[in-house]
Order: C-alpha cells, then sequence, then structure tokens
C-alpha cells in the first residue's frame, strides 16, 4: 500500500480544486490518501476587506519571515509517506506566507525529509523565481523534488491583473464589468489536470521517478515564458529593496509602515502600467542575441534541478 500526503494552503480555493483534480486520476485500491490544509493561527480573509491589509502582507510575504500556524496532527506526523504532493500558490513573487511558514516548521522537515516530493503551482503567472526559492527550501530540508506541475492564469498580463483584483476584493470568480474573461486559471485547465494523476501513480507504484517530469513535460505541465522569467527576476531585485526598505523604516501595525505600504502600492501600480511595457521592449530588442541562453533557461525552469546561482 503506498501512502501518499497531500498538503497545501488555499485562499481563495482555486488551488484546492486543482490538487484535487490531480489526486482524483490517483485513487486506486493500492494507494492511501493523507490530508494537510496547512491552517494559520490568524488567518488570511477572502476576499481581502482592503488594500491596506493586501498590500500589508508585502513585507513578511516577500522576505519569507514565517507567522504562526495551527498544530499539525499527530496522525499525520506519525506517518512515514512514499510521496507528497505540495500544493501553493504564489504571493508577490514568493510562495504564499501560509506555505512558507509551514516550510519553516520542525514538523516541515520530519514530513518532508528524504521524502520524494511533486510540486503543484496555481497562481496568475510569474512563478519561476517563486520556486527557485522553493527549491532551496526543500533541499534544506533533505526533501527530493521530483516533479512540477504549474497552472497559471492564460490571460495576457495587464488583463489579468484587473480581474485578479476584481476576483481577491469581491471573492467571486466572475467576469468582470460582464466583458473581461474570467479570473485565474480557466476551468478548463483545472479539469484538464486530472491527466497529470495518471503519469505520477504510474510512477509511485514503479518506485522511479527518474523519467516523471520529462512525462510530465509532455503533457505540457510547465510552460516557461521568456519575457516573463525577465520581469520576475527584474520585479525580485526591486521587491528585495522595498521590502527591506519598509521593514527597516517601520514596525507594523504603525502609521510608518502604512504610509510606506501605501508608496509600494502607488509603486507597483506604476510598475504594472508603465514599467513593465518598457521591459518587455527591451527583452525583445534583446532577445535574438541572448537566445541561446535564453533557451538553456527555459529547460532549466521546466526541470525539477537546482543550482546554486541564478543565470
Amino acid at each position: 500500500m503506498k501512502q501518499v500526503l497531500v498538503i497545501h494552503y488555499s485562499q481563495s480555493g482555486q488551488l484546492t480544486e486543482i490538487v484535487r483534480n490531480i489526486v482524483s486520476t490517483m485513487q486506486n485500491d493500492l494507494t492511501t490518501f493523507t490530508y494537510l490544509n496547512i491552517e494559520m493561527e490568524e488567518p488570511f480573509p477572502f476576499p481581502w476587506k482592503s488594500k491596506k491589509d493586501f498590500f500589508g502582507v508585502f513585507p513578511e510575504t516577500f522576505r519569507e519571515e514565517p507567522q504562526k500556524i495551527k498544530p499539525i496532527s499527530e496522525s499525520i506526523l506519525n506517518k512515514k509517506y512514499d510521496l507528497i504532493l505540495f500544493g501553493y500558490s504564489v504571493w508577490y513573487l514568493t510562495a504564499s506566507l501560509p506555505t512558507t511558514s509551514f516550510l519553516a516548521t520542525p514538523e516541515a522537515k520530519k514530513l518532508l525529509e528524504n521524502t520524494p516530493v511533486i510540486t503543484i503551482i496555481g497562481c496568475r503567472n510569474m512563478w519561476i523565481m517563486a520556486q527557485e526559492k522553493l527549491k532551496r527550501k526543500l533541499k534544506n530540508l533533505n526533501a527530493n523534488l521530483v516533479g512540477n506541475i504549474v497552472l497559471v492564469d492564460r490571460n495576457i498580463n495587464h488583463v489579468s491583473v484587473i480581474t485578479i483584483v476584481h476576483w481577491m476584493f469581491t471573492g467571486i470568480k466572475t467576469r468582470y464589468l460582464g466583458i473581461f474573461p474570467k479570473p485565474g486559471v480557466s476551468q478548463e485547465d483545472i479539469d484538464d489536470s486530472s491527466k497529470f494523476g495518471t503519469i505520477i501513480s504510474k510512477h509511485l507504484h514503479e518506485n522511479d521517478y527518474k523519467k516523471l517530469q520529462d512525462n510530465l513535460l509532455e503533457k505540457n505541465a510547465v510552460k516557461v515564458k521568456s519575457f516573463l522569467v525577465t520581469t520576475d527576476k527584474r520585479a525580485n531585485m526591486l521587491f528585495t529593496k522595498w521590502s527591506t526598505f519598509i521593514t527597516k523604516k517601520s514596525e507594523k501595525n504603525t502609521a510608518k509602515r502604512r504610509t510606506l505600504i501605501k508608496m509600494f502600492n502607488v509603486y507597483l501600480v506604476t510598475a504594472i502600467w508603465l514599467l513593465s511595457p518598457i521591459v518587455f521592449i527591451l527583452f525583445l530588442l534583446t532577445y535574438l542575441p541572448f537566445y541561446s541562453q535564453i533557451k538553456k533557461e527555459k529547460v532549466y525552469y521546466q526541470s525539477v534541478l537546482i543550482k546554486e546561482k541564478e543565470l
């Protein structure tokens, strides 16, 4: 009997649906599933109540400063698992704060150590650097990353910004103003994610994950957009400066922190609507000269390999 642990945190419920669809085609008489839903001592609201709350989690999220999570059941901790499915969403170019908070616990090490792990990402569009950070965390926990599946919002960047804001502040996954597409990962892609479970199950019962990621890629488990890789990297550098500045110059829940968060809010909106198009033009101008490097990056980010330094 194979023991599979399914770990995830889903604020909106979208990731839960993705994970359940993947698991649905893995269920059989030879596999037992245990579920661990990460819960915070102080839950994050959905929908978000205000921009102050939404942007207020930025510094701690990006800096991966762990918050308290609820205790994990001994019945979960006292099992040895053959495989872990680890689902997470992306907040501010980083795995969500509940995700990184869990990974900072001794319980995470106990569960993940020396165990094959498949990451399942559900996000808007930029996940590359979040996954790189998570890879290093998994490595530090002595986990064995064997697979990665990524489902994203397929709409163009500026459209998805508008629709995701509508969703996050209303809690309703509907067409904004009746003209924009629905936000988040499409229902078609969510339903289609069940195909990955069949592949995972085969490798699980063969006790061999060497070709798992290659087989997942054949079914389009990961699609890398080179422009978004460039944007993700540059935005991470800027977010590093902003998060450091905010935390050094202010304390949580103070008037000064709220002022700095408002400044970051203005910067972020400006960057998305004005700077991002400029970055795209620069990317196009340098695409051919750097084609070889871009191609290598794409292959790497589709894989489960980990490198010490960024390209």
